[in-house]
């Protein structure tokens, strides 16, 4: 079966699938990204997964993004999926505004979803509607912030002990 299925055939079996809802396909690497919309990543995901050719039954990975620049689509997922049955990995992508940081879980389609959407909650910020247990994993419970979320400087400009020079800037 892993000779049917190449990332052009994935491509175009998506955009059939669900028109509109693929914003856009890339490759890198050998390996597709695809950015989806938030609306229809539990159809679409549902879908590769039950899919007989697709087959992509693992969710490798799952983790939140922050791009502050990008407004209206500042925060992000990017599910990473693997068909063992064809030898394939994809990404999928969402970007959704940080005012609005709802997602829908999928923990019902992948149990190791669960840490790693909290995970997500933990760092990002991002919430995953109907998430059975959503609450911290790694920092303190009484965390006001969410530590990955890129609010903050790098750098106290206040420092006068260091010369850039010796940075290469």
């Amino acid at each position: 079966m892993s000779d049917k299925v190449e990332n052009g055939l994935i491509e175009s079996l998506l955009k059939e699938q669900f028109g509109d809802a693929i914003r856009s396909v890339e490759e890198s690497y050998g390996m597709l990204d695809i950015v989806v919309k938030r609306e229809k990543i539990i159809e679409i995901i549902t879908w590769l997964r039950d899919s007989s050719l697709m087959n992509f039954n693992f969710l490798t990975s799952l983790c939140g993004m922050h791009f502050p620049d990008n407004k209206g689509e500042e925060l992000g997922v990017v599910y990473h999926m693997h068909s063992f049955a064809n030898n394939k990995r994809i990404r999928l992508h969402i970007l959704f505004s940080i005012s609005d940081p709802h997602v829908p879980t999928v923990t019902g389609l992948y149990r190791t979803a669960n840490w790693m959407e909290r995970e997500a909650f933990d760092f990002f910020g991002i919430k995953f509607t109907g998430h059975p247990d959503l609450r911290r994993i790694l920092n303190m419970e009484d965390m006001q912030y969410h530590p990955l979320l890129k609010q903050y400087p790098l750098e106290d400009g206040t420092r006068t002990d260091k010369e850039d020079k010796y940075f290469g800037r």
